[in-house]
């Protein structure tokens, strides 16, 4: 999951786990992680270790009541267990053959954990798969086998400062809709110290002008490398436009950590930012005034970036066919929901759209992205080719944009060769 940040420690972590891949499938690894197949379900009622990332009590009080009915119904236990480096603390179980039974795992790390065997491939016995918004089941599908259901998602929008928004002279009808007008607006909004526009400096930001150009990283099935094509050039070269304007910086050029601090310390009035913005403003800048819009179109269309968590199954598991049916149960429109509006982010189930929209009505902008949304490259092996391309994207606006995608090409194509 890339939310304030990109997930730098995950290669790191990830060491242990693709060395495991080549232990076929030993150290108490189940081969039905390949298969998609349960153990045969326990004889009475079973503990379900769950294993969470979260920001406090708050959240883990939410997940244990949201499970309760479940724990009625079934009889079952869960225990929820709030990880404190969640990639470390899996990547240890998986090695001892003792991983929780459910846990969360973000869509950069799954192919990793998938191709290890570590994963059961549950996602086609879920009654409700037709209900995900295609792109969530793309991203966890691996080697053409559904893996885990999504568990919420987000999708990257334009926030706004209303307050300076208005000060600008500015109205609803001067939200922009294409390139052109983004560069105007953001021109009118810059004075003094403030910018008009503050965007993240990694592929998680920038990556949305790519698509908007109608380029992305990989083909679909993320088999090739469509890195070096003038439609990504394109969308970096805009990048590289508003950065050379004045109007535009990196969350660094204002001393910020990233987009949603320098839109709440007033030092931006336009950010580029996913709806887990909502909780940051409420708990750090709660006097902020601000809406969020659907990001403007490029020369091809719209585009914007999805990020997403599925509930992992462990291939290692004992109590699979009760860890399947939790996930099922809460794969469903009311528990979905619940988590969703407590977590800040949306629900995977379009089922459950208008439910979420009709609880926070502002935030309706995010939600439409989800029909076009581009989901991150979940490859394994491809995130240190990621990260360089991060590091790359830094030296904007006067490094070379066709340089630095000549180089992804050539580092991809590496690791899918």
């Amino acid at each position: 999951m890339s939310r304030k940040t990109t997930t730098a420690a995950v290669a790191a972590c990830l060491t242990g786990v693709l060395a495991l891949a080549a232990c076929g499938g030993g150290g108490g690894f189940d081969n039905s992680g390949g298969s998609g197949a349960t153990q045969p379900p326990a004889s009475g009622p079973v503990t379900i270790t769950f294993m969470i990332t979260s920001n406090g009590p708050a959240d883990v009080k939410l997940q244990q009541d949201t499970v309760k009915a479940w724990e009625t119904k079934t009889g079952n236990k869960v225990q929820v267990v709030a990880a404190s480096d969640i990639n470390q603390q899996l990547t240890q179980g998986f090695a001892a053959g003792s991983p929780p039974d459910v846990f969360f795992t973000d869509a950069n790390v799954f192919p990793t954990y998938a191709k290890a065997g570590n994963m059961l491939a549950y996602g086609d016995q879920l009654d409700m798969k037709s209900d995900f918004y295609d792109g969530l089941v793309k991203t966890f599908t691996y080697d053409n086998k559904f893996y885990c259901a999504p568990k919420d998602f987000s999708t990257l929008a334009l926030i706004v400062n209303t307050d300076l928004w208005t000060k600008a002279g500015l109205t609803d009808a001067d939200v922009p809709k294409t390139w052109a007008d983004l560069e105007t607006v953001a021109k009118k909004l810059t004075t003094g110290g403030v910018k008009g526009l503050v965007i993240g400096d990694t592929r998680d930001r920038i990556g949305a002008f790519m698509k908007q150009a109608g380029g992305w990283i990989t083909n679909a099935d993320q088999t090739q490398m469509t890195a070096d094509t003038p439609e990504n050039l394109a969308g970096l070269q805009e990048v590289q436009k508003l950065l050379a304007s004045g109007s535009t910086a990196y969350p660094k050029g204002v001393d910020s950590g990233w987009g949603g601090e320098a839109i709440g310390k007033g030092k931006a009035a336009m950010t580029i930012e996913g709806n887990w913005i909502k909780g940051a403003v409420k708990n750090d800048f709660p006097d902020l005034k601000w809406k969020a819009f659907e990001l403007p179109e490029g020369p091809k269309g719209k585009g914007t970036l999805s990020f997403t968590q599925c509930y992992g199954v462990a291939s290692a598991s004992k109590n699979q066919a009760a860890a399947v049916d939790l996930v099922k149960y809460l794969s469903t429109a009311e528990p979905a929901l619940a988590l969703a509006k407590g977590l800040g982010v949306m629900p995977s189930l379009k089922s459950a759209g208008d439910g979420y929209k009709a609880a926070f009505p502002d935030e309706a902008a995010f939600l439409a992205g989800a029909e076009y949304a581009q989901g991150p490259v979940t490859v394994a092996g491809m995130d240190p080719v990621l990260k360089d391309f991060d590091t790359q994207l830094q030296g904007l606006p006067g490094a070379d944009p066709k340089a630095m995608l000549a180089r992804l090409q050539k580092n991809g194509d590496a690791v899918l060769k």
